[in-house]
């Protein structure tokens, strides 16, 4: 799974403008150069389609909506983890941090 996300990331940190990205040619190299907000606002919108897929599944609709829509968040989160200087593989990390921990005690310790 992580090779996956290693050259999806890969390929997203390569279409930064600063890294010869165009933005009249790549949609990540625009997102790029227009910065955190439009970054954000995609990645908040990615997740409310996401939600919304799952709610329409769960009523009888096509539940093949949303793998497309998590997709596209997730596609978007890397696009947001990369312009914080941050990669998939350290959220793969944090993942495995916790993993066998108890959600509610992992929560709690973070509130110390």
């Amino acid at each position: 799974m992580s090779n996956i996300l290693d050259r999806l990331a890969e390929t997203i940190e390569s279409r930064k403008p600063a890294n010869g990205g165009d933005p009249a040619t790549s949609y990540v190299a625009k997102l790029f150069s227009k910065g955190d907000d439009a970054i954000l606002k995609k990645v908040g919108e990615e997740a409310v389609e996401t939600v919304m897929a799952a709610k329409d599944a769960r009523h009888g609709g096509d539940s093949s909506k949303v793998l497309y829509e998590c997709a596209d968040l997730w596609f978007h989160s890397i696009v947001m983890l990369a312009q914080f200087g941050l990669t998939p593989q350290q959220v793969l990390d944090e993942l495995a941090r916790r993993e066998g921990l108890s959600g509610l005690e992992e929560k709690a310790a973070r509130k110390e």
